[in-house]
């Protein structure tokens, strides 16, 4: 039995969670989500939590059970709480600025770079050098983030680039002069 699937998920108060047969539906103040579930998923909420059960021990079906109770729990945790990723830009010259819905960002190419948010992900920049990426949505957000980096990850020599909060750059030594 998954470790994982088996664990009910708990519901908390003004969660709304709809079954409409293959597809689960969660709203929240945060806003709505919807998923639509293997067939082979059986699917029951009972006293506020929600459990995931599979028909058998067939490889397939134990990777589906974690899988569906993971996306679950994670669509209601991001209508209760919502996701956030904070990236940020090292290097000279590079800045962030708000422009709409989107960002314009300058990170040492001959032109800047737009980009817009995708509908349910909201993009805020509170200084500069740092972009938050926030939504109910936790593979939206994470996909947000991870384009923005892709714009210019950063570098092993000087450390230059738009990058994770947090996140460790591993340096590498430069060439050394004549000896």
């Amino acid at each position: 039995m998954s470790r994982i699937g088996k664990k009910p998920v708990e519901i908390p108060n003004g969660v709304d969670l709809t079954l409409d047969g293959g597809t689960v539906r969660v709203k929240g103040p945060k806003g709505e989500l919807t998923l639509d579930v293997h067939p082979d998923m059986k699917i029951a909420v009972e006293d506020g939590a929600l459990t995931v059960e599979r028909p058998s021990d067939q490889p397939n079906h134990r990777a589906l059970h974690g899988l569906t109770r993971s996306l679950i729990a994670n669509m209601v945790e991001g209508v209760t709480n919502g996701f956030t990723k904070t990236l940020e830009i090292q290097g000279v010259g590079y800045r962030a600025e708000s422009k709409g819905k989107g960002i314009t960002l300058h990170l040492g190419f001959s032109h800047p770079i737009e980009y817009q948010a995708v509908d349910g992900v909201t993009l805020e920049v509170p200084n500069p050098t740092t972009v938050v990426v926030s939504g109910p949505d936790k593979q939206a957000v994470g996909q947000a983030a991870a384009e923005i980096r892709s714009f210019r990850p950063p570098e092993p020599y000087k450390g230059k680039g738009v990058r994770y909060q947090g996140e460790h750059v591993r340096r590498k030594a430069g060439k050394t002069a004549g000896s």
